[in-house]
């Protein structure tokens, strides 16, 4: 199967939160990694979502380290709505 990955940096002014992961993030860029594999089955190119990341700092001792966080693209897109509507700008993540 053949697999691409896509990678986007979405700019959040406020903090935020999203399911599975275990804190509150601070304001700020977060590079979102999603992984998509090939439908090989149509006459076309057609990828589907497998898994979609993102990447946040590490805290306390491992600061200088970043983790990564399995989480649900609809639920981050939320969190980014509500995040530009609070701040009155029409920010959009960086391709």
């Amino acid at each position: 199967m053949t697999m691409r990955t896509r990678d986007k940096v979405w700019a959040f002014h406020k903090s935020f939160s999203l399911k599975g992961v275990d804190r509150l993030l601070p304001a700020g860029n977060y590079r979102v990694t999603t992984d998509e594999e090939l439908i090989e089955s149509l006459s076309f190119p057609v990828y589907r979502r497998v898994a979609t990341m993102i990447l946040v700092p590490g805290q306390g001792h491992w600061r200088s380290s970043v983790e990564m966080f399995t989480i649900d693209p609809a639920e981050l897109q939320a969190a980014h709505e509500k995040d530009t509507a609070s701040a009155g700008t029409a920010d959009h993540p960086a391709a």
